[in-house]
């Protein structure tokens, strides 16, 4: 019974095949949902970062002087032409001071662009007891005023301003004529171009040319001296230019009305019900300068137009402070606009919405208070976080095709594998563990039908390969035995032959001061080495050397002296002078030698000198064989050590088989050392590292 079935170890790759394409779709959606979290997080700061920039820009846009006037004028504009007055930050314009009522209406804000060159600003006082009047302020261009003679009757000759109000089921009507002023002007406020005050009179006085002044009304206009238009000369009376005027208007219904009660009502409820109509009229019967009936070219700044400026979900409250207990009545809030649900899904919503993230359930909210000089307002933004996960949703809801689009491909594939790969690969195994088994019965491989295994996907492949590459094994261990079999035949005849000679030769050169009886024992030595192995590499890795403590100074000086009696000539010793001991054994260390030696002759350059030098480290002892010639490749540097390893095309006809080297670094290796081979600059080196002695 095979054991192996009943275990996990050949169902490992399996195993961790199937857990990694569970953890992949894991991964996948721990992803989504990791990316998610952190785009929540930074989308959660972001909206703390916009909602500050957004508390900020509403702050500074309410401290503005057009802010303050939408504070006091907090109802919406009619979106027909008329024109109503407004609640100023004054108690009144200083109407007859051009540059104190063109500095109260800049500061307020009020002027509305008229036409691409006029302008107009109506408004009211913030304080009753500055009497019940309207005033209006604007500009216009025109040719040189043409004045009006004062006492004259007829007005229409002259530039004039025509005001019509209506308010509570009256109508005023008047029309102001101008009259250049001749009282000099004072050193602080000298005005180079015309100058003159707007004489009032009621238009059905003018109609019926009885036309008294109207005592409270009051006017004046100033004409810029220089001409709008550079190309002209300002001497030129035709030429268009700017003029400034501002009016003061008696409404006797607004006046009365401040004393028919102890404490008067203002402003007037009524206010966006007071229609005001302003024109700019010409001399004779051209068209007006200036006509609010036309409507303004941009509608004035209102609470309104801070909508935009709200992120989605957020809320604008506003409530004036009162000087009571009582809170005021808030103004109506400002919601910012909201996208859509319909372009999220659903459960993507909610999830994101579960996600945790810091200090998400903070709620979000901002107080400030607008001071003006009709009293102080107090602004409270509030903000919507769920709108950070309505967004982010809509962006989620289209990465949602792609994760499942990545499941979806994780599982095909997955099945793909499952069925089509590994419910084969299962046959294929055992089919190959019943060949293992029998060919373990038979010890030896015997012939095996795999031909239902075959065909042309690529397990058919595979099968087909299984089969040829058994067939070849089976040649390949046949072969390697004959191989062995007629090394083993070889070196035991080739040992017989020569052992019997070397014996003679031994006896002849016994005597251990003769030269050549050093070298016969090492013949002698490496004999019995291979004498009886099965081959020359299973020979040197089992042979044993005696390792003992040779003077290493005094054997490699007598090598180098001796080398030209084995064909190396100029061989130089560098070493130390005093004696220097490791552990070795001395034949098989002067084989070494020798053979690296003979490796460093063959590709020395000619004339060139090989040496060896002799280096004492703390625990051990460096040889090194250097010669001058070609460097070695450097993948080949490890290589040139390993069993049959020649870079000569006819090694074995020329007698190098390619182990030298090997047995340089097996006897180094039984001697307790090492041997590696280095390029130099010129040439190449062999380092012998060996032990150092006591």
């Amino acid at each position: 019974m095979n054991w192996r079935r009943f275990s996990l170890v050949p169902y490992r790759l399996r195993l961790l095949l199937r857990a990694a394409f569970v953890f992949l779709m894991a991964a996948t959606v721990g992803l989504a949902l990791s990316v998610l979290q952190q785009e929540k997080q930074l989308s959660y700061k972001n909206y703390q970062g916009s909602f500050q920039k957004t508390r900020v820009q509403v702050a500074a846009t309410l401290r503005h002087p057009t802010g303050q006037l939408a504070l006091l004028n907090p109802q919406p504009a009619s979106a027909g032409k008329a024109l109503h007055p407004l609640l100023l930050p004054f108690a009144a314009l200083d109407f007859d001071d051009l540059q104190k009522v063109q500095q109260a209406v800049a500061m307020s804000g009020c002027l509305a662009q008229y036409g691409n060159n006029g302008s107009l600003c109506v408004g009211i006082g913030n304080n009753p007891w500055a009497g019940g009047f309207i005033y209006v302020a604007g500009t216009f261009d025109g040719a040189q005023l043409v004045p009006h003679t004062r006492g004259d009757q007829v007005v229409d000759q002259a530039h004039r301003v025509q005001v019509k109000v209506t308010l509570r089921g009256q109508t005023y009507e008047w029309i102001a004529p101008f009259e250049e002023s001749t009282e000099p002007q004072t050193p602080g406020h000298r005005f180079g171009g015309m100058r003159g005050r707007l004489t009032g009179f009621a238009a059905a006085d003018v109609a019926r040319a009885k036309a008294p002044a109207v005592k409270d009304f009051r006017g004046w206009i100033w004409q810029n001296p220089r001409c709008t238009d550079q190309t002209a000369a300002d001497d030129d009376s035709s030429c268009t230019r700017s003029a400034f005027f501002s009016l003061r208007l008696p409404v006797g219904v607004l006046q009365d009305a401040l004393f028919e009660k102890r404490r008067p009502v203002w402003p007037p409820e009524d206010m966006d019900r007071i229609d005001v109509h302003i024109a700019v009229l010409p001399p004779g019967d051209g068209a007006p300068l200036l006509d609010s009936a036309t409507g303004p070219s941009a509608p004035a700044f209102s609470l309104a137009d801070l909508k935009p400026m709200l992120l989605p979900g957020e809320s604008l409250r506003i409530r004036r402070l009162a000087d009571s207990v009582s809170p005021a009545a808030a103004l109506p809030p400002l919601v910012g606009p909201v996208d859509p649900e319909d372009q999220s899904w659903h459960f993507v919503t909610t999830l994101i919405r579960h996600l945790p993230v810091d200090a998400y359930d903070v709620p979000l909210e901002a107080k400030e208070v607008i001071a003006t000089p009709a009293g102080s307002y107090e602004v409270m933004l509030k903000g919507d976080v769920r709108s950070v996960s309505k967004s982010l949703s809509v962006v989620a809801s289209r990465l949602v095709w792609f994760v499942g689009a990545m499941l979806a491909a994780l599982m095909l594939a997955w099945l793909v594998i499952e069925i089509g790969i590994i419910r084969r690969i299962k046959v294929l195994i055992k089919r190959a563990d019943d060949v293992g088994e029998r060919v373990k019965a038979a010890k030896g491989f015997s012939e095996t039908d795999l031909a239902d295994l075959r065909g042309e996907d690529e397990l058919g492949v595979l099968a087909t390969g299984l089969h040829d590459l058994l067939r070849r094994v089976r040649e390949d261990v046949e072969r390697e035995n004959i191989r062995a079999e007629q090394e083993r035949d070889m070196w035991h005849a080739v040992g017989h032959e020569i052992m019997s000679p070397l014996q003679s030769l031994m006896v002849l050169h016994g005597a251990p001061e003769d030269e050549s009886h050093r070298y016969i024992s090492r013949m002698q030595q490496a004999i019995r080495v291979l004498y009886g192995r099965a081959s020359p590499s299973e020979a040197f890795q089992s042979s044993e050397l005696q390792v003992s403590e040779i003077d290493l100074t005094a054997f490699l000086r007598n090598v180098a002296e001796n080398a030209s009696c084995i064909g190396i000539q100029n061989v130089v010793f560098q070493g130390p002078s005093e004696t220097l001991t490791a552990r070795a054994d001395e034949y098989s260390l002067e084989d070494v030698v020798t053979h690296v030696l003979r490796n460093a002759e063959r590709y020395r350059a000619q004339d060139s000198a090989i040496t060896i030098s002799l280096e004492a480290g703390d625990t051990g002892a460096a040889i090194t064989i250097r010669n001058r010639g070609p460097r070695i490749a450097p993948d080949m540097l490890a290589k040139i050590f390993e069993y049959g390893v020649s870079d000569q095309a006819e090694s074995g006809a020329n007698g190098n088989r390619g182990q030298g080297l090997f047995v340089a670094r097996t006897y180094m290796a039984k001697m307790g050392g090492t041997i590696v081979a280095q390029n130099e600059v010129d040439g190449v080196s062999f380092v012998l590292n060996l032990q150092r002695g006591a």
